[in-house]
């Protein structure tokens, strides 16, 4: 039985890589916003263990990107200060 926080896991994590790619000027939606999102399904009731996998995995991913945004715009600032 898939569950609307079921379907809000699988929403994020269609989303979530793709808004942190985002384009030239950034991530068009901050890690912030992610994380919070992440965070309020956490706080649910009753969640499963495939539930909570899921949303540890999708903690992991945005760590991940997050550190590649910003290491991306590190590289930019040392290329434009060159």
């Amino acid at each position: 039985m898939v569950t609307l926080i079921d379907l809000e896991i699988a929403h994020l994590g269609r989303v979530m890589s793709a808004s942190m790619t985002g384009d030239l000027a950034g991530p068009i939606l901050p890690a912030a916003y992610w994380r919070l999102r992440l965070h309020r399904l956490l706080d649910s009731q009753h969640l499963t263990n495939a539930q909570l996998r899921s949303l540890d995995l999708l903690l992991l991913r945005l760590d991940e990107l997050e550190a590649q945004a910003s290491n991306s715009t590190a590289a930019g600032i040392a290329i434009s200060m060159s």
